[in-house]
């Protein structure tokens, strides 16, 4: 069965008493809230608070993030209101930028209730799984259809650029954070500045869209709520679905892919990784081709994620335990992203 919102103790303190006064004085909350941590997620902070009658949701970064770049808490609050209506995402409540509060902004939210997929939760049956793929890329497709002027957003990204400008960027995150000699993922980057396509045009778009990213209804029949907005911005849509393709793993792939997964995207019912672009391909009639590209670099994207916070662990930066094993995650990217360039195709790898 998937997992219900099962937050657990906190392991990165929150200072109860400053909270309990911010709440009383910009939300009007008598109460002092149980804080308990969601435990998944290797980046911002979630905490959720439960206080008589009601929940809210904090969202606040890791210690000695930069506050202004990845990890920009009044970034997210714009964008949860200019969205809040038109796709499903929770409403920001209010929005702190004094770090002297908590010792860094950050920002309330509503509580959504549903399901959230994880892969370590029990099968659903095939039929309920076919079903979530289905309400997945029509919210994906939902985001890339939203008008970024009309709400607002039009000055969030630079689209213009924007394929060649990520995997510049990319590349230039992972030699800063390389600290293990890893030849697959130097030759994706070689070869995705050699086969970069034109860009298909504009959009809103997640760049972390999965499963786990995801409220869903009891039922698991609809999207109730879009979580995880940090990465968001206004860009090529296709390199959004590439993303997901980085993260969508398949039954056939290897041992430690599956083990790294955060969805279980490889449970019967599923579609394969070709299955979701063309299913993304007939909802918005935007064409990814043989998607070969969107995919490595989907990959290398994680791969560089992946490396960035076991740096931060290696150097005692970071004391999370899951953070030591990070670095096989990057290695298995670049055998799987050498694999899709060999093999020219992004599913059934194997055969």
């Amino acid at each position: 069965m998937a997992d219900l919102d099962r937050p657990a103790a906190v392991r990165n303190d929150l200072d109860a008493a400053a909270l309990a006064d911010w709440l009383r004085k910009t939300l009007d909350v008598d109460d002092t809230p149980e804080i308990r941590q969601y435990p998944s997620g290797f980046s911002n902070l979630t905490y959720r608070l439960d206080l008589p009658g009601r929940r809210l949701v904090l969202r606040r970064p890791p210690p000695g993030a930069d506050v202004k770049g990845g990890h920009d808490m009044g970034r997210e609050v714009r964008l949860l209101r200019a969205l809040h209506g038109r796709v499903p995402v929770p409403q920001a409540l209010a929005y702190e930028p004094d770090p002297d509060v908590l010792g860094a902004p950050f920002y309330v939210m509503e509580h959504v209730e549903g399901v959230i997929l994880r892969a370590g939760a029990e099968p659903e049956p095939p039929d309920t799984m076919a079903r979530v793929a289905d309400a997945f890329v029509s919210t994906l497709a939902d985001l890339h259809a939203v008008d970024v002027e009309a709400v607002g957003l039009g000055e969030m990204g630079q689209p213009e650029g924007y394929v060649e400008r990520q995997v510049e960027g990319w590349s230039r995150r992972y030699q800063r954070a390389a600290t293990d000699t890893i030849s697959d993922l130097e030759g994706a980057f070689a070869w995705m500045r050699q086969h970069q396509p034109a860009e298909s045009g504009a959009a809103l778009i997640h760049n972390d869209a999965k499963y786990d990213n995801l409220v869903f209804d009891p039922d698991l029949r609809e999207v109730r709520a879009v979580l995880d907005w940090e990465l968001a911005t206004v860009g090529d849509p296709l390199m959004d679905l590439g993303s997901t393709l980085g993260y969508w793993v398949e039954a056939t792939d290897p041992p430690a892919l599956r083990a790294a997964a955060l969805s279980p995207t490889w449970w019967p019912g599923n579609p394969t990784r070709q299955g979701l672009v063309d299913a993304y391909r007939q909802r918005t009639g935007r064409d990814p081709g043989d998607a070969v590209f969107y995919t490595v670099y989907g990959l290398v994207k994680l791969a560089v994620i992946a490396q960035q916070i076991y740096k931060r662990w290696k150097e005692g930066h970071a004391s999370d335990p899951r953070f030591e094993a990070l670095i096989e995650v990057v290695r298995a990217c670049g055998r799987q992203a050498a694999a899709v360039i060999e093999r020219g195709r992004i599913s059934d790898l194997n055969r």
